[in-house]
């Protein structure tokens, strides 16, 4: 198990999900456990975690979610394999505003940080058509707008319209993530491009040789790393594997026990495994270092309060701020 000694933030959970609450492929498997799933993290250096909306209902349960700790956050827009249910709603610009309400409770409450999940995702065009996406996706900029968060967005096979969309709104949010990232060069080159834009990494992101190299491309200044739990796990077969130093004991879910990390679950404990991936590759030694920029690169787009905080704590002692 890993020592507590880096403090992380996995900016993408998926809580909402039936295998946290102990259901896998419709068969309830153990009781739901995410008091037990949070113990673990926090005992690994995670200080917070934000929770992923991806529809209307499920932007609900993750702000519910999110209310039970004080050191959990969500956000709140439409993925795009959902966006479907805005015209399925029979009433779209109803839907958008229940969403913005959503967002500005949230907001009241101090845990919706950010609108999203959002984006286009061409590799699941089965789930919802390219045309309804872009829409949609356009739409959420106006979220955004409105409530003047920053975005957390899903970008899959669709970098040359993602991209297009993004710079005709630029203007309209104060920055944004783009996680998950499993894209090429080419697309982790366009979206650096954008100055205000961040990449998230997880296991995912971390399979292959090729995933490896496109992540020495991308400045540890607009890195951002998650889990994407339950999703996304770094397994023995991934290339980023090798640089993978802490482990949990996992047994599988027929065999549950709540000290014990369910076998091919992921959790946001698993975080510390990204950042160690995320050093090896690009050969950083220092990584408490690597974690403090990863900290304060999360900090100052969702939670831009606490760097303002801790400059003005430094300008009083009579030190200045590095950045990194």
């Amino acid at each position: 198990m890993a020592s507590a000694a880096v403090k992380l933030i996995d900016i993408a959970v998926n809580f909402t999900d039936g295998m946290f609450k102990g259901i896998y492929h419709g068969k309830q498997c153990h009781a739901a456990d995410i008091p037990a799933v949070l113990a673990r993290a926090w005992s690994t250096g995670v200080d917070r975690i934000i929770v992923t909306g991806g529809s209307l209902k499920e932007s609900r349960e993750a702000l519910e979610i999110a209310e039970t700790d004080g050191r959990l956050f969500c956000t709140v827009g439409v993925h795009p394999t959902r966006c479907g249910e805005f015209e399925e709603s029979g009433d779209p610009e109803g839907h958008f505003q229940a969403l913005l309400a959503l967002a500005k409770e949230g907001i009241e409450k101090g845990k919706v940080v950010a609108v999203g999940e959002c984006g286009l995702d061409y590799d699941r065009l089965h789930f919802c058509p390219a045309d309804v996406q872009k829409k949609y996706f356009e739409k959420q900029f106006e979220l955004a707008e409105a409530v003047k968060l920053p975005m957390f967005l899903h970008m899959r096979a669709a970098g040359e319209d993602f991209c297009e969309i993004m710079s005709r709104n630029l203007y309209r949010f104060p920055g944004g993530v783009t996680h998950s990232f499993t894209d090429s060069a080419a697309d982790r080159d366009r979206l650096l491009s954008f100055e205000k834009m961040f990449i998230g990494v997880n296991g995912c992101s971390l399979k292959t040789n090729e995933n490896l190299e496109v992540l020495r491309g991308i400045p540890v200044e607009r890195l951002m790393i998650e889990t994407d739990s339950p999703y996304c796990d770094i397994r023995n077969t991934h290339a980023g594997s090798q640089y993978v130093k802490s482990v949990w004991p996992s047994k599988k879910k027929e065999k549950y026990e709540p000290d014990s990390m369910v076998k091919g679950r992921n959790e946001p404990c698993l975080v510390r495994q990204v950042l160690e991936v995320v050093a090896g590759c690009k050969g950083i030694a220092d990584i408490e270092g690597l974690s403090k920029t990863l900290y304060q690169n999360t900090c100052r787009l969702f939670f831009p309060q606490d760097l303002d905080a801790s400059a003005d704590a430094q300008l009083e002692s009579g030190t200045t701020v590095q950045d990194n």
